[in-house]
């Protein structure tokens, strides 16, 4: 018996793909085509009856698991095709668009992909979990994810574009982060000021550029990012580092697995601490080109913007600051700090900040686990200045590289990576997180 309407499984289905590559691929064709031509046959996602809804979950897990018994053999292979041999360095977004042509059934296509980012998140099939099941095939190979992390180093066409006239004005406004150098400092500055800068795609963007630009610049010696002042009622005038993930993004289906949360994390944040990967290192003992990195925390860094401090080699913040991952109340993960946290403050420490929501104010004693310095807020400026004239020491950037290098392994960051792609898509289209959204929903329509 094969994959039927009832999200039956049957052992010869997982024999199938798990056999001859080219046997396997047309197995898997047939099997999501039935799937599809199910969930096509059905009402929308926000129409169907309890037993339909349970009818398409079925075969979509039933499927599924056909997909990751697939990868499970062929994973290296299909990646060996979509990159002719890892000749081709694709970004996760290209790879994903990739293997939905030339191995059909295998992730979304982009035309599903934009019927999903139509719907509001609450009435989503949730075609991302199927990339999720991907990457994290693709990330636990070990052919086929380290050249992955090495695609996702290297610089964006984007910033490739603006460098010369970057390197030369020292000047770039991105449009959500500016970018100066001043001396032998790059000065990194979000200035979301609409939503005290939340990331979502854009700001995402913008930020790897301006990453890939300081650490391409052979004027700048050392980097420092910090928020910019808002026009926020309550926080006008005022200098906010971030308020985390856009939940108006998210509840509203506009936070993407790959494009945002796999590129977030693959991206600007791992170029902050590994570097960016080039062709022709001017250091011929290193791929890529690092730097040391300061952060300046005013008002709060919430969320993803707490994430980001565990990447930095030295952490300010304004007396009144604080510290906080709410991910698990918004039913998500938190990116890498669930890898990287305990390190920094400890498995207690951690377990309470993660799991039940626990603040860490710069002020109080623990705050000393997350902030190297911690100023009153006019006095905040000076103390950024010396701390980037401590980090452009000669010896700096060696040593910061072995530290990183016995903090975090590559092979250990590949592998919770991988699991974060699956387990991060599975959490974004569970229960609670989608009726979460579906209250954002109609407290929108209601207010409107």
């Amino acid at each position: 018996m094969k994959v039927t309407d009832t999200g039956v499984l049957a052992g010869h289905d997982l024999d199938a793909v798990r056999g001859d590559l080219r046997a396997a691929r047309t197995a898997l064709t047939e099997a999501a085509a039935r799937t599809d031509d199910l969930l096509a046959a059905l009402p929308e996602p926000s129409q169907r009856s309890p037993q339909q809804r349970d009818t398409a979950q079925r075969q979509r897990t039933a499927t599924r698991i056909l997909r990751t018994a697939f990868l499970d053999v062929h994973a290296e292979a299909v990646h060996d095709e979509l990159t002719e041999r890892r000749t081709r360095h694709l970004r996760v977004a290209e790879l994903a668009a990739s293997a939905a042509t030339v191995f059909p059934g295998l992730v979304p296509t982009a035309d599903r992909l934009a019927t999903e980012r139509a719907r509001p998140h609450a009435e989503k099939e949730g075609d991302e979990i199927d990339q999720g099941v991907f990457f994290r095939a693709l990330l636990r190979a070990p052919g086929a994810g380290p050249h992955v992390l090495d695609a996702m180093l290297r610089p964006t066409p984007r910033a490739l574009s603006l460098l010369a006239g970057y390197t030369r004005t020292g000047k770039a406004d991105l449009g959500s982060v500016r970018l100066e150098r001043t001396g032998g400092a790059a000065h990194l500055t979000m200035c979301r000021v609409d939503c005290l800068n939340a990331e979502d795609d854009r700001q995402i963007d913008d930020m790897e550029t301006a990453v890939d630009l300081a650490l391409l610049d052979p004027g700048v010696e050392v980097c420092v990012l910090r928020g910019g002042q808002m026009t926020h009622p309550r926080y006008r005038g005022r200098r906010v580092f971030s308020a985390g993930i856009n939940l108006k993004a998210l509840h509203g289906g506009g936070i993407s697995l790959v494009d945002f949360l796999l590129r977030r994390e693959l991206g600007y944040i791992h170029k902050i601490f590994r570097g960016v990967l080039v062709e022709d290192p001017a250091n011929p003992w290193s791929r890529t080109v690092d730097k040391p990195w300061i952060a300046a925390v005013d008002t709060f860094a919430i969320g993803g913007g707490a994430q980001i401090l565990l990447m930095f080699d030295h952490v300010l913040a304004a007396a009144d600051a604080y510290f906080s991952l709410p991910a698990a109340e918004e039913g998500i993960v938190p990116g890498a700090a669930n890898f990287r946290l305990t390190r920094a403050v400890g498995p207690r420490l951690a377990r309470q900040v993660i799991l039940e929501g626990r603040r860490i104010r710069a002020a109080a004693p623990e705050g000393r686990l997350v902030f190297d310095e911690v100023h009153e807020t006019e006095d905040l400026d000076a103390a950024v200045e010396r701390g980037a004239e401590r980090l452009r020491g000669p010896a700096v950037t060696a040593n910061r590289r072995m530290l990183n290098l016995a903090e975090e392994s590559p092979d250990a960051f590949r592998g919770y990576m991988a699991e974060f792609a699956l387990h991060q898509a599975l959490r974004l289209y569970s229960p609670d997180v989608i009726a979460k959204a579906g209250r954002f929903t109609t407290r929108k329509k209601a207010f409107n």
